[in-house]
């Protein structure tokens, strides 16, 4: 129910308890480290080579890298993004009312959480979810308040996903494949985005805005909010700790690229967490293969001694599998491995995915 959302509250006095995790899964944030080596990537580096050593070595070790300058998405449009984005959370309650859903196969649902319907615990984020791609299909759906809104975002969307198929290419490329090679397997890529609310929390140490989880997409291109940090990596056994970064994002390597390089490349876990000073915001835009795309790694990488590691599937047939487990369930790719394929060998057109 609409009701459920945190940002119609003002302010949290207390934690309530259907949000407080058990001793053993909250964040012990006391814990988490700096790393000054995290990857950040200068795409506009004339060393084009420089660049792909740089972008491969990030995905095997870090799973993540942050492109900091050079991305080719204007300043101006970022800060219109953040500030459209926060101008809709702070709609009034009856407005957001009306776009409320807890269901998961929408193509645009303004929720709470992740999945409330199957979560015994709940985390502590409002969302709003949009499909966007082909825009000129789920655009007449978005939101018309604020009225700014369709313009921005839309804009927005068409610019992440040039530099998304820009960095699918510099992927390929690191792994010395064609650079046309991942985007093509992909197929006919759809484009999801989730714009995360983070409420002040009164109790942070106690529950999370997401718990640790991989993204089950193929790249993820995240904006955060400036001098608001949350974003948390796994590296080593080790939470580190993300900081924002001016003008930058943040590429994280999802499921379907940890397949698709036969694990060389990592799909990273990471996690938000919140705090009690102040709301945080973040926007994701998640480039998805088409659901009939079949996942398996190409041949050059399959060298001897050194088989799939997962079995072949369609897209289709993972997304389905994530979105009916619990976000902080097992790596969902663990339930792919060493296993014939299942998927048939499935072709046609794409169908749109939640």
């Amino acid at each position: 129910m609409a009701d459920q959302l945190l940002s119609t509250v003002t302010y949290h006095e207390t934690l309530p308890e259907n949000y407080v995790r058990p001793e053993s899964q909250r964040p012990r944030l006391t814990q988490v480290i700096s790393d000054a080596n995290i990857p950040i990537i200068d795409l506009g580096s004339p060393d084009k080579s420089r660049i792909i050593s740089q972008i491969g070595k990030a995905c095997q070790s870090y799973g993540f890298f942050q492109v900091v300058v050079n991305h080719g998405i204007d300043t101006e449009l970022m800060v219109k993004m953040m500030a459209i984005s926060l101008e809709f959370f702070r709609l009034p309650p009856e407005e957001k009312a009306k776009l409320y859903s807890d269901d998961p196969a929408k193509k645009m649902r303004l929720s709470t959480s992740f999945n409330v319907r199957k979560e015994a615990v709940h985390n502590w984020r409002d969302y709003l979810r949009l499909h966007c791609y082909p825009l000129e299909e789920y655009v007449p759906g978005w939101p018309s308040n604020p009225s700014s809104f369709k313009e921005v975002v839309s804009t927005y969307c068409k610019e992440v996903r040039r530099l998304g198929f820009r960095l699918l290419g510099a992927l390929s490329l690191s792994l010395g494949l064609e650079e046309e090679y991942i985007e093509r397997v992909l197929g006919q890529q759809e484009q999801h985005m989730a714009i995360n609310y983070y409420p002040r929390c009164p109790e942070p140490e106690l529950t999370y805005g997401l718990p640790a989880h991989t993204d089950p997409n193929a790249l993820t291109i995240l904006l955060q909010q400036p001098n608001v940090a949350g974003l948390q990596v796994l590296k080593d056994g080790k939470w580190i700790a993300v900081e924002p970064r001016p003008n930058a994002f943040v590429i994280n390597i999802g499921d379907q690229l940890q397949a698709l390089s036969n694990a060389r490349f990592k799909s990273v876990w990471h996690r938000a967490v919140v705090n009690s000073d102040t709301e945080r915001m973040s926007v994701a835009s998640f480039l998805c293969p088409c659901n009939t795309a079949i996942i398996s790694p190409p041949e050059k990488l399959l060298a001897e001694g050194s088989p799939a590691v997962y079995r072949s599937y369609t897209y289709d047939e993972y997304y389905n599998k994530f979105w009916s487990r619990n976000l902080d369930d097992e790596h969902c790719l663990e339930l792919f491995k060493g296993e014939k394929s299942q998927s048939g060998g499935l072709s046609g057109p794409c169908k749109s995915s939640t």
